[in-house]
């Protein structure tokens, strides 16, 4: 008989809870309830999903002991992530949390802890990993047609005016004094660039703060990283960037390289002849699907993991390796000394 995904999403009023209806829905899938404290908008998902009203919750409680339920979506407010997904854990259903895993280390540990100690599987929304042109940039690094990595650098640039003045920051969610932007949106960058070098060892950064005036952290970051094996990173994290929001990435070996991002339908990849000259001056272009918040494949990820009872690739400690990475950086640009991340979540 086969296995049946009965999905619950958690959290629809932004726009990634809609991105992960739709995803359950078109990838077979069964959206057994929704829950959101905005009822127009379960009226409005509830109806064009056919929920019946009975399973259209404002209370995330309700969903504890719904049976039915064996599959959870967190899509919620990052503040909200330690509570809900330690008790839908311990009520023994399969969690998909959104990153970042939580925005204090208290609550990271709490949830490491309870994934760790669970029956059923728990993993981290980290969307660029199922981003066409960040895989593919994967596939040719493992192919080691650019050589060694040596250095490697992303971005994450993106403007949140618009969001933080139409917002009352006592309301807010993302103008919690804990989120801050490193956190919340540099992750994805950080995350990014674990994936392709491994957790580094010391970070230096730099902060500034000179166009998000409502917020009480720096809106602008760049970060030095020293990875294993002699590879160098930098990674630029901006909330207020004036220009359109990219996630560039620039991958250099020590027989090619590759630039990418998350918004293009190519990367380009430069290669070397045997005596080290490049193959082709401008590049090649190598054509990618542009899918950048790819929830479609996370979501058909999920359940081949939790169908196959296989390991989980972005699990909790990875989720929380990602953030301690994000914290020295927060750390180092108070301190203006070099941070080494603290991976142990244990203490």
């Amino acid at each position: 008989m086969a296995f049946s995904h009965n999905v619950a999403v958690v959290g629809i009023s932004g726009g990634i809870g809609k991105f992960h209806l739709k995803s359950v829905h078109d990838n077979g899938g069964n959206i057994v309830a929704i829950c959101d404290v905005d009822k127009s908008l379960l009226k409005e998902q509830g109806d064009m999903y056919d929920i019946p009203e009975n399973r259209r919750y404002i209370d995330w409680h309700d969903l504890l002991t719904l049976g039915e339920v064996n599959e959870v979506i967190l899509a919620v407010p990052d503040q909200l992530h330690r509570e809900m997904a330690v008790a839908f854990l311990e009520a023994g259903k399969h969690v998909m949390c959104e990153k970042p895993l939580a925005l204090t280390r208290e609550d990271v540990a709490a949830i490491a802890r309870a994934a760790a100690s669970a029956k059923t599987k728990f993993m981290v929304g980290q969307i660029c990993h199922y981003t066409p042109a960040f895989i593919k940039s994967k596939e040719i690094i493992g192919s080691g047609l650019i050589g060694d990595l040596f250095f490697v650098e992303s971005e994450y640039a993106h403007d949140y005016l618009h969001l933080f003045e139409s917002h009352s920051p006592e309301t807010y969610w993302r103008l919690d004094p804990k989120r801050n932007g490193v956190v919340g949106g540099g992750i994805h960058a950080v995350d990014l660039l674990r994936w392709y070098a491994g957790d580094p060892t010391e970070v230096f950064a730099y902060g500034t703060h000179k166009l998000l005036p409502m917020v009480p952290y720096d809106d602008s970051n760049v970060a030095l990283l020293k990875f294993p094996n002699g590879v160098m990173g930098k990674v630029f994290i901006s909330t207020s960037v004036k220009r359109n929001y990219t996630m560039r990435t620039v991958l250099y070996g020590t027989k090619g390289t590759i630039i990418c991002d998350n918004t293009s339908d190519y990367l380009t990849l430069f290669t070397t002849n045997e005596d080290g000259t490049l193959k082709n001056p401008d590049g090649e272009k190598i054509p990618v699907d542009i899918n950048n918040h790819n929830t479609g494949g996370e979501f058909c990820d999920f359940k081949r993991i939790v169908e196959n009872d296989l390991p989980v690739e972005m699990n909790a400690d990875m989720g929380a390796r990602s953030l301690a990475v994000c914290f020295a950086i927060i750390d180092s640009s108070k301190s203006g000394k070099p941070e080494t991340p603290d991976y142990d979540f244990s203490k």
